[in-house]
C-alpha cells in the first residue's frame, strides 16, 4: 500500500486551506513558540528563492454521515505547523498564541531598497524607507502599481524601477511552491509516528497523545477547538494559577464556557502533588470513560471509527467527543481532583518528589474516577486508591511504555469487582517472597530517587514518625521543608576507609535527620556517637539530641528502622549493618501497606 503522495502546492493555495479550514493546524507541537526573527528569517528564504522544506499532512478518513452520504475529511498538518502558522501571522497578519498562551500579532517589515525584512519595532514606524507591515502588501486591497507610488510619494528620490522590482518579488513569495507529503487516511498512528520520525531531522518525537489532541483540535463541528483548549488551559493553570487572567484578557469566548468555570477553582489553587500534562489529562480521562488504555483507539473513535464494520461514522464520533468531554470534566471537577490528593497524601506522599512515576498516579486517579461511577463506598475507594497506587509503584507497574497495561487493568476493572482483583495481583506480586526477599534486594541500590525509598519515606510519614534522634521534628517536616538526607554511618567515615561512592551512598544508610543533629554527629563512627548519645540521656544534657529517655531513644531507633546492634559497630560491620536495615525497611513498608 502506497503509505503517502508527494506533491507541491503554492503558498497561497496552502493559506486558502487554512482559512477555509481544510487544513487544520491542531498546535500539535503546543503553542506557536518560533520568535519574531524566525519569522523574520522564514521571510527572507522565500523571497531569496530558497526551500523551505516539506509539511507533513495526515488527511482524516472520509465519514459516513447520518443521511448515508460521505464527507470529505481534512488534511491535519502534524509537520510544519510553526512554519504555517508563521506565514499565516506574517503574510495574512493572523493573530497567534505564544508560549505565554497570549494572543499576539507578529508584523514583518520590509525594506524595498535594501530588500531586506525586519521585525516591526518604533524605529520602524518612524522610517519611511520601510514598508511598516508586509501584509499590506498581500491582503489584495492595494495593488502593486498603488503600492509603488505610495512608497515613491514618501521617497521621491528612490529609482521606481528599483522599488517597483523589489515589491514584485516580495507579492510572488505567494506564488512559491511548498512540498506537501500526505500520510493516507488509513494508516494507524504507529505508522505515522514512525514516519514522522524518519523524516523530521530535528529528531522531534511525536506522542499518542500528541496525535490525540491534534484530531481533537481539528474537529470544530464536535467542540473540539474548545476541548483541546479545556485541556491545554488546565494543565497550565495548575501549575501557573496566574494565568487565569491571561485566559480572562486574552480569551473571552472561552471564558464563558462551562469548561472554565469548572476550572476557575484553579485561580487560588498553589498545590503541586500533581500537576497533570495534557498526556496525562487525557490518559486519565480516555482511560475511565471509554474502558480502553490505548490512544491510538482515542484517534480512531474520534475519528468515528466502527471497530466491527471498519469504517467511518459520524455517529461514533459524536458520541466519543461527548464521552471524552465527560471524561474532562470528571477530571477537573474541583472535588473529584482535590478529594483524589487527599486520598494520595493520605498515603503519606505528601509531596511531589515521593512520586516518581506519573503514570502510576494517573491510574490511581483513573481507578478513583472509575469506583466512583461504579458506586463503590468512598471508604472502600479511598483504600483500594490508596493500596493500588503503592502496589503500582513498588511492583514498576506502570514504568517504561504503560499503554498495555492501562489497557489490561481497566478491561479487568470493569468486568470485576475490584477488591477481586487488587487480591489476585497481591497473591501473584506481594507474595512472602517479595517482602522477605525481593524487596530486601530492591533496597540494595544508592539511588536517593528509588520508589522503593520513597515507599519507605511514605510510611514513615503516614506513621508520623520523627526524624532519626529528634524528639518532636517528624519526617513529613523534614520532607516538606526541604530536610536533608543523611548517613547512619558518616560519609566521611566510610569514605576514610576506602569505600566508594555508591557503598556509602546506599539507602540502607539513609536517614532523615535534623542538619544540627548531624553537625553534632559529625564523622564518628556509630559506636562512637552512640555513646554520646547514651551519655547524654543519663546525664540529662541534650548535647546531641532532644531525646531524654532510654525509651524514647529505643521508640526513636524502631521509627526509622536502625537496628540497635548498630550501637556496637565500626566499618568491618557496615555491611551486616545495611543487611539488617533492609530486612527492617521491607517490614515497615509491609506494615504500612497492609494497614492501608
Amino acid at each position: 500500500m502506497q503509505k503517502y503522495s508527494v506533491n507541491q502546492h503554492l503558498i497561497e493555495t496552502i493559506l486558502a486551506w487554512v482559512n477555509s479550514g481544510e487544513i487544520a493546524i491542531p498546535e500539535i507541537q503546543r503553542p506557536f513558540v518560533w520568535d519574531s526573527s524566525k519569522v523574520r528569517d522564514l521571510m527572507d528564504s522565500l523571497y531569496q528563492g530558497y526551500p523551505i522544506g516539506y509539511v507533513i499532512a495526515w488527511r482524516n478518513p472520509n465519514v459516513k454521515l447520518k443521511d448515508g452520504s460521505l464527507s470529505e475529511g481534512k488534511k491535519v498538518l502534524i509537520d510544519g505547523q510553526q512554519r504555517v502558522t508563521a506565514l499565516t501571522a506574517a503574510i495574512l497578519g493572523q493573530y497567534v498564541i505564544n508560549k505565554n498562551y497570549q494572543r499576539i500579532k507578529i508584523k514583518i517589515a520590509f525594506n524595498p531598497i535594501e530588500e531586506r525584512f525586519e521585525v516591526q519595532n518604533p524605529a520602524i514606524l518612524k522610517d519611511k524607507v520601510w514598508l511598516h507591515d508586509i501584509t499590506d502588501a498581500f491582503s489584495g486591497k492595494i495593488s502593486l502599481l498603488k503600492l509603488v507610488r505610495d512608497y515613491l510619494a514618501l521617497n521621491p528620490d528612490i529609482d521606481e524601477d528599483l522599488i517597483e522590482n523589489s515589491f514584485s518579488r516580495l507579492i510572488s513569495i505567494v506564488k512559491k511552491p511548498i512540498g506537501m507529503i500526505e500520510l493516507a487516511p488509513e494508516l494507524d498512528i504507529e505508522t505515522v509516528t514512525e514516519i514522522f520520525i524518519r523524516i523530521n531531522s530535528k529528531g522531534v518525537v511525536l506522542s499518542q497523545a500528541d496525535f490525540a489532541m491534534s484530531k481533537i483540535a481539528s474537529d470544530t463541528e464536535n467542540g473540539g477547538n474548545e476541548l483541546r483548549k479545556a485541556i491545554d488551559y488546565f494543565c497550565h493553570l495548575a501549575i501557573s494559577p496566574e494565568f487565569y487572567k491571561q485566559i480572562i484578557d486574552n480569551d473571552k469566548e472561552f471564558a464563558k464556557t462551562d469548561f472554565f468555570q469548572k476550572m476557575s477553582w484553579l485561580k487560588t489553587e498553589n498545590e503541586d502533588l500533581y500537576d497533570p500534562s495534557y498526556n496525562d489529562l487525557l490518559r486519565v480521562a480516555f482511560t475511565s470513560q471509554f474502558n480502553r488504555g490505548r490512544l491510538s483507539d482515542l484517534v480512531s473513535l474520534l475519528s468515528g471509527r466502527n471497530f466491527e464494520t471498519r469504517s467511518y461514522e459520524t455517529e461514533i464520533a459524536e458520541q466519543s467527543f461527548l464521552k471524552l468531554k465527560t471524561g474532562v470534566y470528571n477530571f477537573i471537577n474541583e472535588t473529584n481532583f482535590k478529594r483524589f490528593l487527599m486520598i494520595v497524601k493520605s498515603a503519606g506522599f505528601i509531596s511531589p518528589k515521593l512520586i516518581r512515576s506519573q503514570n502510576a498516579l494517573n491510574f490511581a486517579y483513573i481507578v478513583y474516577l472509575k469506583l466512583k461511577e461504579l458506586g463503590v463506598n468512598s471508604v472502600a475507594i479511598e483504600s483500594y486508591v490508596r493500596k493500588w497506587l503503592v502496589y503500582s509503584i513498588l511492583t514498576g507497574r506502570y514504568s517504561g511504555s504503560p499503554e498495555s497495561t492501562f489497557d489490561f487493568d481497566i478491561k479487568q476493572i470493569s468486568q470485576k469487582p475490584f477488591g477481586e482483583y487488587l487480591q489476585e495481583k497481591e497473591d501473584g506480586e506481594l507474595s512472602d517472597a517479595f517482602w522477605n526477599a525481593s524487596l530486601p534486594q530492591s533496597l540494595d541500590t544508592s539511588v536517593a530517587s528509588s520508589p522503593y525509598f520513597h515507599v519507605f519515606l511514605a510510611s514513615q510519614v503516614k506513621a508520623n514518625d520523627r526524624g532519626f534522634l529528634s524528639k518532636d521534628v517528624l519526617v513529613s517536616d523534614l520532607i516538606s521543608l526541604r530536610g536533608d538526607i543523611h548517613h547512619l554511618f558518616p560519609k566521611d567515615y566510610l569514605k576514610k576507609n576506602g569505600l566508594d561512592r555508591r557503598q556509602y551512598n546506599q539507602i540502607a544508610n539513609y536517614v532523615y535527620m535534623q542538619s544540627e543533629v548531624n553537625i553534632k554527629v559529625g564523622n564518628k563512627p556509630p559506636k562512637d556517637y552512640f555513646e554520646l548519645i547514651k551519655t547524654q540521656i543519663q546525664d540529662d544534657n541534650r548535647l546531641v539530641s532532644g531525646l531524654s529517655s532510654e525509651q524514647e531513644f529505643l521508640d526513636n531507633l524502631k521509627m526509622n528502622c536502625v537496628p540497635t546492634e548498630i550501637m556496637e559497630m565500626s566499618i568491618d560491620d557496615y555491611q551486616d549493618f545495611l543487611t539488617l536495615r533492609r530486612k527492617l525497611m521491607a517490614q515497615k513498608i509491609k506494615n504500612y501497606y497492609n494497614s492501608l
